[in-house]
């Protein structure tokens, strides 16, 4: 279970959020630069909130007044607009980058199998396409076993093919993993086609929420 309930001054208004999710899909929408990709980099511990509290499963990542705990002991799963994929390492060293040494890989075999790209792993970026590298993030953002999975705007960059296809997949793996899911979009047709519910952020502020 994800607890959050935090304050976060930014420039032109304060991000106030308080909402528990469960092993659901929540999808965020909303104006752009309305404090949706601040409040996953507030769960992600990129960012710090002012005050407040935020825990998952019993763990607490930050509270007030308390040391907030490091980004990668929060086990937390991050895919980010732009993707963040290291130009000079292969598809593989990419995904493996996230993982631990001397951790069981078994499970990254198996993504790479769901996720298609098992014919990419020697490639470079620049060598596969937008829809590729997506799958490739979403693979490397699943390949340390997170407890919760972060997106923001992960379709936005596809075509109608590759969208359809990778939110299948997303909801393959949710369906197989029972992790709590957070994605940041500006359509509302993704939003309704794969969250349990959607909550609406403007200027700060949970203006609404829907559940499915």
């Amino acid at each position: 279970m994800l607890q959050v309930d935090f304050q976060k001054q930014l420039d032109h208004f304060r991000l106030t959020m308080q909402f528990e999710l469960d092993k659901e899909i929540l999808a965020l929408v909303g104006s752009s630069g309305s404090g949706k990709t601040t409040l996953l980099n507030c769960i992600a511990g990129i960012v710090h909130p002012d005050a407040g509290e935020i825990s998952l499963n019993g763990r607490t990542f930050y509270k007030e007044e308390h040391k907030p705990l490091k980004i990668q002991s929060r086990k937390v799963g991050y895919l980010f607009q732009d993707y963040a994929l290291f130009p000079h390492l292969t598809v593989e060293q990419n995904i493996l980058y996230a993982v631990p040494k001397k951790s069981d890989i078994a499970h990254i075999t198996e993504l790479t199998k769901i996720l298609g790209i098992k014919g990419l792993l020697g490639k470079y970026p620049h060598q596969i396409s937008g829809g590729e590298k997506q799958r490739v993030a979403l693979t490397r953002s699943l390949a340390a076993q997170p407890d919760i999975l972060l997106l923001d705007e992960p379709f936005s960059a596809l075509d109608d093919a590759n969208r359809d296809r990778c939110q299948s997949e997303l909801l393959r793996i949710h369906e197989q993993w029972q992790i709590p899911i957070i994605f940041v979009t500006h359509r509302i047709a993704d939003a309704e086609k794969l969250a349990d519910r959607m909550m609406r952020i403007e200027k700060g502020q949970m203006t609404e929420e829907t559940v499915r």
